[in-house]
């Protein structure tokens, strides 16, 4: 059986984790890599950094949960490890071009119509 590399083991830990805090140091300490080996591996692998990539998948899972779910936005932006509605809203907005609220009624309306 292969073993898998540390740049699988990093995105595995990271998406089996999304809702928790997620730090570099915290990751690091998991997996026993020093941090500084595996910020350099990750990012010349996966041409993104670490945050970068955890930043990615919460938003993905996000905009999964606000299709599939009728959970408020508040309580995705919490899940996804956001402050604040304001701050999970901007960079939502960033990546899908649209407000969380947007995404979700122009998806349950794709839905709907299918």
């Amino acid at each position: 059986m292969k073993k898998n590399t540390v740049v699988e083991q990093i995105a595995e830990y990271i998406e089996n984790n999304l809702e928790e805090e997620l730090s570099l140091e915290k990751i690091s300490n998991e997996l026993n890599y020093s941090k500084f080996y595996m910020a350099r591996i990750f990012a010349d692998n996966k041409n993104c950094t670490i945050y970068k990539y955890i930043q990615e998948k919460r938003l993905a899972e996000a905009a999964r949960k606000l299709i599939e779910t009728n959970k408020p936005i508040i309580e995705i932006a919490y899940e996804a490890q956001y402050n604040s509605q304001q701050a999970f809203s901007l960079a939502f907005q960033r990546k899908y071009f649209c407000t969380p609220a947007k995404y979700r009624k122009y998806n349950s309306e794709v839905r709907m119509a299918a």
